[in-house]
């Protein structure tokens, strides 16, 4: 009970339980107001199926310009495709046609990336409900209107709650990111600790990486959309949400510039309380994350935490015994290493100390960082729709072009059982007690599909238990017959939480979403027990379609890993290079002691400028790395005849983050030293031309006497992770090695 409780308040206080709401209320509403105000409950329902189309993209976590386009695009599009099929449904032949004409146009809007995506399945699922009966001419018009009716409402009740909550979505972004880092610092503190496997706890940092990536980015596209401008009321909110955001990536760089070779640590101090010591320092440093994070969700100032004073006091006594016993001479690196450790759990330590005063209900109108000041704007997303985008990837090494075929004949097939079965029954005495629903047919086969097969083949399991379990909860609600207020209520409820949780835990929000339309179709007609039988038919026809025509022109995910590889290498590539622009313009600013003023003001802003460039190339390389955790365990889920290059990958994968880490590591020291040493100088010459794909001549030795010790390490990480990176970049490339 004890661990559940937190998850429960995690979920209850995010935004997917807001926007789950949000959206559960804006689908509702028109439905009732139709049914108890006109009296109209059947045009209620095909306004809320109008208003269920934009609630689809209204996800949490989107860029809100961004959602807003597309909401006023599935809109227009919804509207006219509840025309176009309403039109074809009362022809048998031509919605043999319309249909997979459709399925194909919609999914090829996954070349626009998520959003994308997520208004081509809004079309998608307006299509396969208004297709559900045939209309008459002059039912089409009404149908289509009271469908545009109820995803104009959707549209505009959504602004508003947009506008009136718009602080409360920016404390649920910035809580999930924060959990999500919380998390991570948590699986951090698993290579400290010698009695777990080193590998399996760096593939779990990995992947906790690659998601606190995608969360953190949700959250900057949320705090970051409208900036403080020093004039309004609300002034203090935005700076308490911006400062805390800019701390949480900067606990977040603080962490990865301690990457170290913990093979070793486990080795030479496999006995050591120190290790102990910064594993249990990260664990309480987690806890008072996680606990900043419900706080902020709650909109409350932190009260409890944990002291790490304890722990970072005993850290210096181990250090102070290694050095009596002399570490410092006979592995310097190792023990500058461990004083690099001790100082950035300090700085973290302090940086989720400050976290904690930005919840405190006090005055403060500046950013923690004035050097981002005027320039948070250039950390957002930017997204661009063009139509050429679509007509360049009419070709069949497009994974989008192939995915809309998988859904045409989907389709096509599915109106093809759909017919078969339904003349069948038709032809059996008792056949009038079951009925094939071809919509609901399509309708699993589009929520099933992806472009991956991986992915395809666990949304098609957790579909189906989901389906599975929505059935069982139905018919024992219909047997047990409640009041009809109980069954509305438990409609609101499976409603709000199967929008709620299908980012969370898509099979519970299938579940949910089953019972939710089990029960509304009991309003309609009072439900019995072959409707939900006749569900889990469709269901499982669906499934099995979406799961056999996955293998139609699959596009496997290691089709990917090729540029996803290269594109994670050529972002730590820019990430390097800018870190040392920036690195020499510092030096440059520290050498210049005979500048005038306005000369050295501009070097200044030129210095600034240039720290701003290397954080943005930071996050795009994040960014490149989780793309490319994420496709790689995908691929670790498709059959393994599928499988190519799995060790080349792992290697590249593990050195594209070593790199990461320690170029995050090394480039501020660099920025500190008045002159860079000959041995360190020609290291990071030797850095760019592996990263350049070239041959290069790496000095034998680096200087590692004094603070240069702290900087010899990461340098020396750097040069091997390229030099393995540019050998295996080659492997995976035939006729280059």
């Amino acid at each position: 009970m004890t661990a559940t409780l937190p998850l429960l308040q995690r979920f209850f206080y995010s935004h997917y339980f807001f926007g789950g709401l949000r959206q559960a209320t804006g689908v509702i509403i028109p439905a009732l107001f139709a049914g108890l105000v006109l009296g109209e409950y059947g045009l209620g329902m095909v306004a809320s199926i109008g208003a269920a189309c934009v609630a689809v993209i209204d996800q949490p976590g989107s860029p809100r310009r961004y959602s807003v386009n597309t909401m006023l695009g599935a809109v227009l599009l919804g509207t006219a495709t509840t025309v176009v099929t309403g039109l074809s449904a009362s022809h048998t032949t031509l919605i043999w046609f319309v249909i997979p004409a459709l399925c194909f146009l919609f999914s090829m809007f996954t070349v626009y990336g998520r959003q994308g995506g997520l208004m081509g399945y809004a079309c998608l699922f307006i299509m396969t409900l208004t297709m559900r009966e045939a209309l008459e001419p002059h039912e089409i018009l009404i149908h289509s209107l009271s469908s545009f009716a109820g995803g104009l409402f959707y549209f505009l009740f959504s602004s508003a709650v947009h506008r009136v909550f718009w602080h409360r979505e920016e404390q649920q972004a910035l809580s999930v990111a924060l959990f999500a880092t919380a998390d991570y610092i948590d699986t951090r503190s698993r290579l400290y600790d010698v009695t777990l496997d080193l590998e399996d706890s760096y593939r779990q940092l990995m992947r906790t990486q690659s998601a606190m990536t995608e969360s953190q980015q949700a959250a900057r596209n949320t705090v970051l959309r409208e900036l403080p401008t020093g004039k309004s009321r609300s002034d203090r909110r935005r700076y308490a949400a911006l400062n805390i955001f800019i701390d949480m990536v900067a606990l977040l760089d603080t962490l990865v510039a301690t990457q170290t070779d913990y093979a070793t640590l486990h080795r030479n101090l496999h006995d050591s309380d120190l290790l102990v010591f910064a594993r249990d320092a990260l664990r309480k440093l987690a806890n008072n994350t996680r606990q900043i994070a419900l706080d902020v969700a709650r909109d409350r100032p932190v009260t409890e935490r944990s002291s790490v004073k304890a722990e970072i006091r005993a850290i210096e006594y181990e250090l102070e015994q290694y050095r009596q016993q002399g570490l410092a001479d006979t592995q310097p690196e190792v023990y500058a290493l461990l004083v690099q450790v001790l100082r950035r759990l300090r700085n973290a330590a302090r940086i989720v100390e400050r976290m904690t005063e930005h919840t405190q209900p006090k005055q403060s109108f500046e950013l923690v960082d004035m050097r981002l000041d005027k320039t948070l704007g250039r950390f957002l997303s930017h997204n661009e729709l063009r139509l050429g985008m679509i007509t360049s990837n009419l070709r069949l090494d497009s994974p989008s072009f192939r995915y809309s075929i998988r859904v045409a004949i989907a389709a096509t097939l599915a109106l093809v059982v759909d017919a078969i079965l339904t003349a069948v029954l038709a032809s059996q005495p008792d056949g009038a007690s079951i009925e094939i629903h071809g919509y609901w047919i399509i309708l699993t086969t589009v929520v099933v599909m992806k472009p991956g097969y991986a992915l395809t083949r666990q949304r098609n399991l957790f579909r189906l238990a989901g389906t599975f379990l929505g059935c069982v909860l139905a018919f024992a609600m219909f047997n047990l017959n409640p009041s009809t207020n109980i069954y509305f209520t438990v409609l609101v409820a499976a409603c709000i939480l199967g929008y709620s949780m299908v980012q969370v835990n898509f099979m519970m929000s299938a579940a949910l979403n089953t019972l939710c339309l089990m029960l509304a179709f009991h309003f309609l007609s009072p439900a019995t027990n072959f409707l939900i039988g006749e569900r889990l038919l469709d269901t499982l026809l669906g499934s099995a379609l979406a799961l056999g025509c996955s293998y139609i022109l699959p596009w496997w995910e290691h089709n990917f890993m090729g540029s996803l590889a290269a594109a994670a290498k050529n972002a730590n590539a820019k990430f390097f290079r800018a870190g040392m622009h920036y690195a020499n313009l510092s030096r440059k600013l520290m050498q210049a002691t005979d500048l005038d003023e306005p000369a050295r003001q501009a070097l200044t802003r030129e210095v600034e400028e240039a720290d701003v460039a290397w954080r943005l190339t930071r996050k795009n390389a994040y960014i490149a790395l989780g793309n490319f955790t994420a496709a790689f365990y995908r691929m670790m889920a498709e059959p393994v005849r599928r499988q190519r290059n799995v060790p080349e990958l792992n290697h590249l994968l593990i050195q594209n983050h070593l790199l990461a880490s320690q170029i995050s590591a090394a480039i501020p020291l660099l920025a500190q030293l008045p002159d860079v040493p000959d041995g360190i100088r020609l290291s990071l010459e030797a850095i760019e031309e592996y990263l350049s794909d070239k041959d290069a001549n790496p000095p034998q030795s680096i200087e590692t006497e004094g603070e240069l010790a702290a900087l010899a390490y990461p340098v020396k990480q750097m040069l091997k992770a390229t030099q393995l990176i540019r050998q295996e970049m080659r492997a995976l490339t035939p006729g280059t090695a």
